[in-house]
């Protein structure tokens, strides 16, 4: 049974954390804070029971072995004291802005970038296929989130090592959805940080510098830690609203100033040629495209949030959260991708790195509140994401001090382990300032995430019969998610061994 295999998998999980579930479940069921609703770890006594060890769901029983849900579905009790899951009264409109806030990332700004090189037509298919590419991944992660009614999933890397097993589980998904997580952080603190500092040269009107970039970084990172302070995933809600206004605000900024601007488009002498079509430069167009598409690692744990019940499961909730998101997400994306490559082509840097890079577009030809305009609101978005990534890191370090203490968080060491993560974000985007040179080589592995875990984690949880029309497909998008991230990783080092890298650890 699916339910056996993924019960024992996460009791393996937290024997090798050195969690006993059964000495757990003693301590937890005598405490008064775990509801009685979720999932328990049982014993071999009574009919309904399952093996020794293995979670089951604690709720009532008309027949053997039938069970009527009495409310929210699949629910270790240590959930409840964990950031993700602490909170589930989250509706369509929470989750909805949590998308938003995950998945209209600062990467859009590189798109018109990836146009420059690769023109018009394979610009547009590219930038379509891979969203829907990314639609189609995050509805198999929906669905998985429940694959078995009752037992939910909240967490991507245990929806990857329930399919692929403990070891293989761990040595595939821990590194990508890590870097997915503190990784995205510590270069939201790279790009902020010295947004900061571009918005502060652009109010002084001189060339000296009123802060360093190292200040800068500190500045930002203790503003996003102190944002980073509350409690769970679902009390987020306030700060994913503002942050996805302000993504909807930099970006629709981004488009509108050139079309109101039609004289500087000619002006400007735009040609659309383009002129380096080497292997190595269309691979990094394609994966600044790829880069893009950011956030399926926050899937499951955004649904998480939600209530779910037999009569109303979690995944129409979020389906419906997806479906509105992602209309307003493709808005901006080829608005700005189609819009920005018109009033600048072969203007705009072709080369990535920092985004302040195209941020400069905007320091000349537009008034002054303009570009304060958009370096604050982009400003903005970089602080309201960086809590949403940062939270499956503190979820992780919250369960290690649970399984060793086995009692949750105090508000205190709450606080310290965000301070901890937060302190070691700012230490990797100073020590590594020139990462996002490197977005398009290390995206690629976490691109696996987005475009190939999702397809072969259903075809090994839903067991589809072999050779039909979902089996094939999804081991198709899976090949092909494998083969786009190799091309990647390849075009991105031919691409650094062709032009260099000026790696300034810890001088940024």
């Amino acid at each position: 049974m699916l339910e056996i295999k993924l019960a024992m998998l996460f009791e393996l999980e937290l024997q090798e954390s050195d969690g006993s579930p059964s000495s757990m479940s003693q301590n937890l069921s005598r405490d008064p804070q775990p509801t009685s609703s979720g999932w328990g770890w049982a014993s071999t006594d009574g009919e309904n029971a399952l093996e020794e060890g293995v979670p089951v769901r604690r709720g009532t029983f008309n027949q053997p072995g039938q069970l009527i849900d009495d409310g929210d579905g699949g629910r270790i009790p240590v959930e409840e004291w964990l950031p993700i899951t602490e909170s589930r009264k989250g509706n369509v409109y929470t989750a909805t802005f949590h998308l938003i806030c995950s998945g209209l990332g600062f990467q859009l700004l590189f798109l018109p970038a990836a146009f420059a090189t690769v023109g018009w037509l394979w610009g547009t298919i590219v930038l379509t296929v891979g969203f829907a590419w990314k639609l189609y991944t995050i509805w198999l992660l929906v669905n998985l989130h429940e694959a078995v009614q009752g037992i939910r999933i909240s967490r991507y890397l245990r929806l990857v090592i329930a399919s692929f097993g403990v070891r293989l589980g761990k040595l595939l998904g821990i590194f990508p959805v890590m870097y997915l997580s503190g990784g995205a952080c510590a270069i939201l603190v790279i790009t902020g940080g010295k947004t900061i500092n571009q918005l502060l040269l652009i109010m002084s009107e001189n060339d000296t510098e009123p802060l360093t970039t190292v200040q800068c970084f500190l500045i930002f990172s203790i503003l996003a830690v102190v944002m980073s302070q509350f409690p769970n995933m679902n009390s987020l809600f306030g700060i994913s609203l503002v942050g996805s206004l302000m993504a909807v605000a930099y970006s629709t900024a981004v488009w509108t100033l050139p079309l109101a601007n039609e004289r500087n488009h000619h002006q400007n002498n735009v040609s659309y040629t383009t002129n380096d079509t080497s292997f190595e430069n269309i691979i990094n167009a394609i994966g600044m495209i790829a880069m893009a598409f950011r956030g399926n690692n926050l899937v499951l744990e955004i649904q998480g949030t939600l209530p779910s019940d037999p009569n109303n499961p979690s995944r129409k909730t979020m389906w419906r959260a997806v479906v509105i998101s992602h209309v307003i997400i493709a808005i901006c994306m080829f608005l700005v991708a189609i819009v920005v490559y018109w009033a600048y082509g072969d203007k705009i840097p072709a080369t990535g790195g920092p985004i302040g890079n195209y941020l400069k577009l905007y320091e000349q030809g537009y008034s002054k509140q303009a570009a304060c305009f958009i370096h604050l609101t982009f400003i903005f978005y970089c602080l309201c994401s960086y809590p949403i990534f940062l939270m499956p890191s503190c979820d992780n370090a919250e369960m290690l001090y649970i399984t060793k203490t086995q009692k949750p968080c105090s508000f205190f060491v709450r606080m310290m382990l965000r301070v901890l993560l937060g302190s070691v974000s700012l230490l990797i985007a100073v020590g590594f300032s020139f990462m996002t040179y490197l977005a398009v080589l290390i995206g690629a592995v976490g691109l696996l995430v987005t475009s190939t875990y999702p397809c072969f984690m259903w075809i090994s949880l839903k067991n589809p019969q072999r050779k039909s029309l979902m089996w094939l497909f999804n081991v198709l998008v899976g090949s092909l998610g494998v083969s786009l991230s190799v091309l990647l990783v390849v075009g991105s080092s031919l691409r650094l061994a062709d032009t260099g890298l000026h790696a300034n650890f810890f001088k940024p």
